[in-house]
């Protein structure tokens, strides 16, 4: 029944899933409401137990099999959100479970694995490399393979969010969900058309690896050549095959977003919503922004938040030089004692927060003549950093805005 995609299949992993997850109650944004022109809401999988929604997924898939299947193990090959919810699908079921992560893996996803009961092999440099190895193992050691998106029990399971969110908000009219190889966005379009066929589902990809966008123009599946993208739990270079039907029947339109995009809504979910996001997850939010301003009730499916803290310094980092709430002045000066507090009093006296200098005698042969001094200035906004710079040149600066680095 399950392999169907029936409302009564549904109905069954909902009740299954609950066994497991933590409950993830819808969140209205005033923010994004003013921001977009619609009534937005926040489906936050990244609260989810493993810190994503692949648990759902996983634990349906698995409390599918048979005790005989189960007694022999289980498999799969993923270096994120799915091997985390494999590893505690299957230790829930008292299951053996291996996962082969690429070897490029970061060491704090490796080691949440493991926590969770996996065992965990590293081969290979990309994922089609673990994938390989995974598949093979599962043959020459009988494990069951649990496929990361395409599987039609899998995108049963992941459906359930689709069933949360209509019971919350019975009146939705349109559902935001990330498309990477298709399979949440495959029971979450089709519970939703079941259930009710005005309410839109919009997929979203991101636009370095819009593979589903590709796929739905040709009338079949494509295969990229490659995946750019900083959203990398959607870096999928195809669709799978099983989903795909569903996906052309029941998706409304696919949005495409710009790596940009997911850097600035970073910053809008940790600094008003208290949240952190993974790429991944922000497709849906940075796509709310696309929607004509209608006054619809939307919800985003934030859906996932595992993201590592090198990775969150960078995109906040980037995030705030995009806003320009962090930039970097290049200002040529006579190297006499003072010149350097009065540049700083020209941008204390418009409230800008010098938070790095950087003082470079050696830019020119004659010293008397230039040194180079490079301020990195803290600002409200585009607004306020135009202020700053106009300040500095009308006091006689000449400045120059240089790249930024923290």
């Amino acid at each position: 029944m399950a392999e169907m995609l029936t409302l009564e299949a549904f109905e069954e992993a909902s009740l299954k899933v609950k066994e497991v997850t933590q409950e993830t109650k819808l969140i209205e944004s005033p923010y994004l409401n003013s921001q977009t022109g619609n009534r937005m809401w926040l489906k936050p999988e990244n609260m989810q137990r493993t810190g994503a929604y692949k648990l759902r997924g996983a634990y349906y898939k698995i409390s599918k099999l048979s005790q005989e299947e189960l007694d022999r193990g289980v498999i799969t090959a993923s270096a994120g959100n799915h091997a985390q919810g494999v590893a505690y699908a299957a230790t829930h079921a008292g299951a053996r479970s291996v996962v082969v992560m690429p070897t490029t893996t970061p060491l704090i996803k490796v080691e949440r694995t493991k926590g969770y009961g996996a065992e965990v092999i590293l081969h290979g440099d990309v994922f089609d490399d673990a994938k390989n190895r995974a598949v093979e193992l599962a043959e020459r050691e009988g494990l069951t393979y649990i496929p990361p998106f395409n599987d039609l029990t899998v995108a049963t399971g992941q459906g359930t969010i689709a069933m949360e969110i209509v019971q919350e908000l019975p009146l939705v009219d349109t559902i935001l969900v990330p498309v990477g190889g298709g399979g949440l966005a495959c029971g979450v379009s089709t519970f939703a058309k079941l259930h009710n066929p005005k309410i839109r589902v919009i997929g979203v990809e991101p636009s370095g690896a819009a593979c589903l966008r590709a796929s739905l123009d040709a009338g079949h599946v494509v295969k990229l050549p490659s995946a750019n993208t900083i959203a990398d739990g959607t870096a999928v270079l195809e669709p799978g095959d099983k989903v795909f039907p569903y996906l052309q029947q029941n998706l409304d339109d696919v949005i495409t977003v710009d790596d940009d995009e997911l850097v600035a809504c970073f910053l809008d979910m940790v600094e008003n919503h208290k949240m952190v996001v993974e790429n991944s997850g922000l497709l849906t939010v940075a796509a709310a922004k696309h929607l004509p301003p209608e006054g619809k009730r939307v919800v985003s499916i934030l859906s996932g938040g595992n993201m590592d803290v090198i990775t969150m310094s960078s995109v906040v980092q980037n995030g705030l030089i995009q806003r320009g709430r962090i930039f970097t002045v290049s200002v040529l000066l006579p190297d006499r004692p003072g010149m350097l507090v009065r540049v700083a009093n020209v941008i204390a006296e418009q409230n800008g927060n010098v938070i790095k200098l950087e003082h470079n005698q050696f830019v020119s042969t004659n010293r008397q003549a230039a040194v180079e001094l490079r301020v990195t200035i803290e600002a409200y906004g585009e607004s306020h950093k135009a202020q700053i710079v106009g300040a500095l040149d009308a006091a006689g600066f000449k400045p120059e805005i240089v790249q930024t680095s923290l």
